[in-house]
């Protein structure tokens, strides 16, 4: 607490070198967050001991935190079990990229990584994704870069951060086309090719599933409204496990062939339906207009 009645929010910023903490970070300070960068994780007791003497001049914290020794985990561990008991809760936001991104991005500013050594710049990189291995897999949040600018990355972290009461879920419903491959990011995969596709009728191939002559085909299946409604309960179901474990984002990659016409109907339909949850929906259709 920072207040005796405020609480301290907290989240640490971590994740690949390269994936964008700092821009991250730029986005949390813009928001107004008291942004603490390399802090070292073994400080973070103290560093929370430090913003609740501020009165609650200070109650929303963000610490970047990386990777520059082999005892990283081993502090970041202590330093979250002492949050823990201390009371204070923390949200871990990891940022990753694929390999080619963080090579060309090495490349360009021209540096090497941080656990490369006397060896390849692939070879730290490998290093530094099985030390992080564990440390993502307790992340609320992991955003991956690979494809995001740095306007995007931004948009990403405010929806996620900005005015966050820290309760609800926040959902990204995403459509795809399994021919681009799937979504990193994704929580949940759900697969549309078992309906008809609407590529194959001619004069239906221009349209997309935003058009309404797209949703009227798509809906109009026998197997397209029962499959919804089913999913529909399903997710209900997880979002109230969701809420007893306190996971606050879900990404839930809706793919068809192309990602044009039917995971983008069933993605709204989805995505209106988990919206009925009290959720809090975003989507995003990101391969409608590759075909």
């Amino acid at each position: 607490m920072t207040d005796g009645s405020k609480p301290l929010e907290l989240t640490v910023i971590t994740g690949l070198s390269g994936a964008g903490r700092s821009e991250a970070a730029k986005a949390f300070e813009d928001m107004g967050w008291f942004v603490v960068d390399n802090l070292p994780p073994s400080l973070l007791g103290t560093m929370t001991e430090l913003v609740t003497r501020s009165q609650g001049a200070v109650s929303r914290v963000a610490v970047v935190v990386d990777v520059r020794g082999r005892a990283f985990f081993s502090d970041l561990r202590a330093g979250l079990d002492e949050l823990a008991v201390k009371g204070v809760g923390r949200r871990i936001l990891f940022l990753e990229a694929s390999d080619e991104a963080l090579v060309r991005r090495f490349e360009h500013v021209r540096r090497p990584h941080p656990l490369q050594g006397d060896g390849r710049l692939v070879d730290g990189i490998a290093s530094e994704r099985d030390l992080l291995a564990e440390l993502r897999g307790e992340a609320d949040l992991i955003v991956d870069t690979s494809d995001l600018n740095v306007h995007e990355l931004r948009a990403k972290v405010e929806q996620a951060f900005a005015g966050e009461n820290g309760s609800g879920l926040r959902a990204t419903v995403v459509s795809f086309g399994f021919k681009y491959g799937l979504p990193v990011d994704a929580d949940l995969v759900v697969d549309c090719r078992f309906l008809p596709n609407p590529h194959w009728e001619p004069e239906l191939r221009p349209y997309s599933g935003r058009d309404q002559v797209i949703k009227d085909f798509v809906l109009g299946q026998p197997d397209a409204l029962p499959f919804i409604e089913k999913y529909s309960d399903l997710l209900a179901f997880l979002v109230t496990g969701f809420a007893h474990e306190g996971k606050r984002y879900l990404t839930l990659a809706v793919g068809c062939t192309g990602g044009r016409h039917r995971s983008v109907v069933i993605a709204e339909e989805l995505a209106a339906r988990l919206a009925q949850t009290g959720a809090d929906v975003r989507v995003v259709h990101r391969d409608v207009g590759r075909e």
